[in-house]
């Protein structure tokens, strides 16, 4: 048995043709999503990057790791305490470690450990290759490494192989000799002049008219420098459909090199991403600033061998989930304080998955927000000087960009999903570590990590451009806090 897990930083799970993208962004995804299961629900608990893979690789949400930022004190794990051992007993193991438990060889090809100071994460690979970027490497920078390892190994039995790839991310790097295969093709319909203005107008970390975060981006070949109308929409969302494309040619590659080996029938294939990307939604453009569908829904394809394809799953599954799956199909003991349940049955067609979920987002903004039913209830700690307000209520079955805020309106629904988001913390906090909620760290801290410290720039910005109303009103919160987290 062997295990291809390949990890696409950024990917909303939309832009790609298994989830109905009219772009074709994905060809060799798409091959082996018609070969295994589709999963239209799978939320990362926490976002962005760091606490996301934080989740993932520990096997439970930031509110019991203590990573939900990417700095300060809640960008590193809870220390285990007095009951730490010598080396971490099993019912502390990471994903890794469970899976030489069960008798595989771990091996990561990822700059992710370097980039976010992520010392943890190192915890129970038996090689690790750093491609040495901080995750400004190429497809082409990371995938030769993988291809070299699979041609050494590959026929090799009961390995672990996880591939970190970044090309989707912000900096739009595809080399330009790769052309635009989507030139002149149609741009997502929901985008529209006067939305674009309205965003223009408006204001926030990487808003329309700052998509470098707080002031204009650089031009280059593949992005804008601002998004002032449709065309500047187009050069944006090529840029970012192109590096998904990018990455999925030299995934094309990690299959053929197996094939080769004559090992891809017999590999386990999962492939899947760290967080979505706001492409306007909520006036965030090319960034994952919020605890929302855009942001906190990934993808995740899972092809197993022996078990039928074709599959599409709907259920609600969290990131910190996946392990316990893969420890149940390889038959494998899953550690104590892992707080995922497995949706094995999921690939047979058997898995309904969870009632709701909930996810959060303290890096950028502070927010926690259920997911039930068509609903998403968005509750907002602090905004991180973005427009928002501190509930939003959102029906993602007619309105999956996030357009029209149904709070007034549906207020029954808001009042469920604050309930929701109150049990949820009541029940997490009673099996955590800590007797402190993480966010509460944030917040005690100044915020938000990257907006910390910046109100002063970014209102002088306001100002130089004309948006004084905007600056007043950021000043008045404080930069966007709101009321105390909970």
């Amino acid at each position: 048995m062997r295990v291809l897990y390949y990890d696409i930083d950024t990917l909303r799970p939309d832009h790609l043709g298994c989830y109905g993208y009219h772009r074709a962004t994905s060809p060799n995804i798409d091959r082996i999503a018609r070969q295994g299961t589709v999963f239209t629900n799978y939320y990362a608990s926490d976002a962005p990057c760091l606490p996301s893979r934080a989740a993932l690789f520990l096997g439970r949400p930031g509110i019991q790791t203590g990573v939900v930022g990417h700095g300060g004190t809640a960008a590193d794990p809870y220390i285990v305490g007095r009951d730490r051992a010598f080396r971490l007993r099993p019912e502390w193991y990471s994903w890794p470690m469970a899976m030489r438990g069960c008798g595989f060889y771990p091996v990561s090809v990822s700059p992710f450990a370097e980039r976010h100071s992520a010392w943890w994460f190192y915890f129970g690979w038996r090689e690790m290759y750093n491609p040495g970027k901080g995750g400004g490497e190429r497809a082409d920078e990371v995938v030769p490494i993988a291809l070299d390892w699979i041609d050494r190994h590959g026929r090799e039995d009961d390995w672990f192989l996880h591939v970190n790839v970044w090309d989707p991310h912000t900096g739009y790097r595809t080399p330009e000799d790769y052309g635009n295969p989507f030139e002149g093709e149609p741009i997502p319909g929901w985008i529209s002049e006067e939305r674009i203005n309205e965003h223009f107008n408006g204001f926030g970390p990487h808003s329309a008219q700052e998509p470098g975060g707080f002031g204009p981006g650089r031009e280059t070949p593949r992005a804008p420098a601002q998004i002032s109308d449709l065309a500047d929409f187009r050069h944006w969302i090529d840029g970012y459909d192109v590096g998904i494309r990018y990455a999925d040619e030299y995934f094309g590659q990690i299959l053929d090199a197996l094939e080769a080996q004559g090992v891809l029938e017999e590999t386990a294939i999962v492939i899947s991403s760290d967080h979505g990307e706001n492409q306007g939604e909520l006036n965030v453009y090319g960034d994952h600033q919020t605890a929302d569908y855009i942001t906190s829904r990934v993808p995740l394809v899972v092809r197993w061998p022996g078990m039928d394809g074709g599959l599409v799953n709907e259920g609600l599954h969290y990131n910190y989930d996946l392990p316990p799956t893969l420890m149940e199909l390889l038959e494998g003991e899953r550690p104590g304080r892992w707080d995922g349940r497995s949706f094995a049955g999921a690939l047979e067609g058997a898995d309904p998955g969870r009632d709701h979920v909930v996810v959060c987002q303290c890096a950028w903004s502070c927010q926690r927000s259920a997911r039930f039913g068509p609903w998403l209830v968005v509750r907002t700690y602090h905004t991180g000087m973005k427009d928002f307000p501190p509930v939003m209520v959102f029906n993602l079955e007619e309105d999956p960009h996030e357009v029209n805020d149904l709070a007034e309106e549906r207020s029954d629904i808001a009042e469920r999903g604050l309930a929701i988001l109150e049990r949820w913390r009541a029940n997490m906090m009673a099996r955590s570590t800590s007797t402190v909620d993480p966010m509460q760290t944030v917040l005690a801290e100044g915020g938000p990590f990257h907006t910390r410290g910046r109100l002063e720039l970014y209102c002088r910005r306001l100002r130089e451009t004309g948006r004084e109303q905007h600056a007043e009103e950021l000043e008045r919160l404080d930069g966007g806090y709101l009321v105390g987290g909970g």
